[in-house]
């Protein structure tokens, strides 16, 4: 998966979930999904909008009420519901997987599986603000799945960033193609 696809899918709350629970053969209705995700109508109804848009699933045809469709992968929905199964399955609490619902924490875990400066992480992810990307580096930190290190050898000192423990394991469950 590419980071522009990767920031794409976890622009919405639910996506993640909704894919991970898809993969794990979940009937594809949207009452047992609804159920299963804890979301509110309205966010699940966006997520699932939002995945259709993006081509991850598509409508079962043929089978389900017109009001009560039913709902499948589609081949690149596969690929990405095997990413986003294996990066649900690594927060081990409440607080974690409501970390992961956050648009930018899995992008930017994605980009730090070496040190890289906070211009680097902005720069692979184009379209974040300098204050999404330091509060998401923020919790990051807070969480520990990010370990920010101030390299002093230089005339002028600057932090890096590097995925540790769970954003470790998140980053390499992604497997970013550059």
């Amino acid at each position: 998966m590419d980071i522009d696809t990767l920031v794409k899918l976890t622009s919405r709350a639910w996506s993640l979930k909704i894919l991970a629970l898809l993969h794990a053969k979940v009937p594809g209705r949207q009452a047992p999904l609804l159920a299963a995700t804890d979301a509110s109508r309205t966010a699940f109804a966006a997520s699932l909008a939002h995945l259709i848009e993006l081509g991850m699933i598509e409508r079962n045809p043929g089978h389900g009420h017109p009001l009560r469709p039913e709902f499948r992968l589609t081949p690149c929905g596969t690929e990405a519901a095997t990413i986003a199964s294996k990066i649900i399955t690594t927060a081990r609490s409440e607080d974690e997987i409501r970390l992961l619902r956050k648009s930018w924490t899995v992008p930017v875990l994605a980009l730090a599986s070496t040190p890289h400066r906070f211009s680097a992480i902005k720069s692979g992810l184009s379209v974040i603000t300098d204050r999404a990307l330091s509060s998401s580096l923020h919790q990051l930190e807070a969480q520990n799945w990010i370990r920010r290190d101030i390299h002093t050898a230089e005339r002028m000192p600057f932090p890096t960033y590097q995925a540790v423990n769970t954003g470790m394991a998140i980053n390499r469950a992604v497997g970013l193609t550059l």
